[in-house]
């Protein structure tokens, strides 16, 4: 469930039961490590606040706690600017000092930290964070124990705010970058017009159309990596994995980052295509919006391929019952997924039989409402 804050969204990224698994691992590996020495906590305000009281809940020995607070982040940006706002009372010379620190990324606050206890004078000083991001880290202190490790992703909750919001959620939530899109898979039986209809609303909703032939032919012809690897699989008369199929659609998504939007074409046939697609939408930090099935009658069907194979050239619009058959196959493979897509209201039929601009129409009143 994604949670707004002020004008931005977030979405789930580490559940209340991971983050205190994470908690306890630490609490478990530090009680070993000290043994029967009695630490000074020092947690850094403000976002640590929830971190500490569950750790110092968990640590099985006796300990001290205290806080420090350091003002280092403006929004949603890491500052080069840090400040000691509320420093140490305590003695700490020849103490154990662990900083239990909520999250590290670049780097800053730990440098300061480190400044602060360089004239402290105690026994030594060691470094715990919950949430450690290596891709951001630009510093060399050593960090003794990690919770997590995480992408440089804005998160917010478990104490992470965002302009003061959030601290209060048990769970972390990741910012969602991309916050309008609309992507629809799209489907039709053979002679339904599926081909003409991407085109057009392509055009009219500025959305990058993708059809899987297209990009297995693209990448075949052009002998990339992926397009290799298809092609032996298909030469040996195998079916191309759905992990090379997909990536080859990441691609395609990659290639046009600032798209409004996607129509699929031709992909996810099975439930576990649908449940990749799934996965890659929400690694874009989108989604699926809708499954649109165009609906025509079998006989209409099959009186429109008749007809267009005496100008198309296709030998399978030329022969009924290769087109009975081709019809046959897709209703096998879209029932499937119109359960799957129904069961996450994203179903929708719409009627293909009339003129071209007339289903237009039709399929705009659905996308309209997304």
């Amino acid at each position: 469930m994604l949670v707004k804050l002020q004008d931005l969204y977030f979405k789930p990224f580490i559940s209340e039961e991971k983050i205190q698994d994470a908690v306890q691992q630490m609490v478990d590996a530090i009680a070993v490590d000290l043994k029967d020495e009695m630490p000074i906590f020092v947690g850094i305000l403000n976002g640590s606040f929830m971190f500490v009281s569950d750790f110092v809940k968990k640590y099985p020995h006796p300990c001290e706690v205290t806080f420090i607070k350091l003002a280092s982040y403006d929004g949603v940006k890491s500052t080069e600017d840090i400040q000691r706002l509320i420093g140490l009372t305590q003695d700490l010379t020849d103490r154990t000092v662990v900083i239990l620190e909520d999250i590290i990324d670049s780097g800053n606050t730990l440098e300061e930290v480190h400044r602060i206890f360089k004239n402290e004078n105690v026994k030594q000083l060691i470094i715990a964070t919950l949430f450690y991001k290596p891709e951001a880290y630009k510093k060399d202190f050593k960090l003794h124990y990690v919770g997590l490790e995480i992408p440089n992703k804005f998160i917010v909750g478990y104490g992470l705010d965002y302009n003061g919001l959030g601290r209060d959620l048990p769970a972390v939530y990741q910012l969602k970058t991309t916050q309008h899109m609309t992507n629809i898979v799209l489907f039709g039986p053979p002679g339904a017009g599926k081909g003409t209809q991407a085109n057009f609303l392509k055009d009219k909703y500025n959305l990058v159309h993708i059809s899987t032939g297209d990009v297995f032919r693209y990448n075949i012809k052009n002998e990339t990596a992926l397009g290799t690897l298809a092609k032996s699989y298909m030469d040996k008369g195998e079916l191309v994995p759905d992990e090379v199929t997909i990536d080859m659609l990441n691609a395609e998504v990659e290639k046009n980052a600032d798209a409004k939007g996607f129509i699929f074409d031709g992909f996810p046939r099975t439930n576990a295509q649908a449940e990749a697609l799934d996965v890659l939408m929400n690694s874009k930090d989108s989604q699926i919006n809708a499954m649109v099935a165009l609906e025509v009658d079998d006989e209409v069907l099959v009186g429109r391929l008749l007809e267009r194979g005496k100008t198309s050239g296709r030998p399978d619009d030329a022969d009924e019952s290769i087109i009975r058959n081709r019809i046959k196959e897709y209703y096998s493979k879209t029932a499937i997924l119109k359960d799957y897509y129904s069961a996450q209201d994203k179903y929708f039929g719409v009627d293909g039989v009339g003129s071209i601009e007339t289903i237009t129409e039709r399929l705009s009143e659905v996308l309209d409402k997304l």
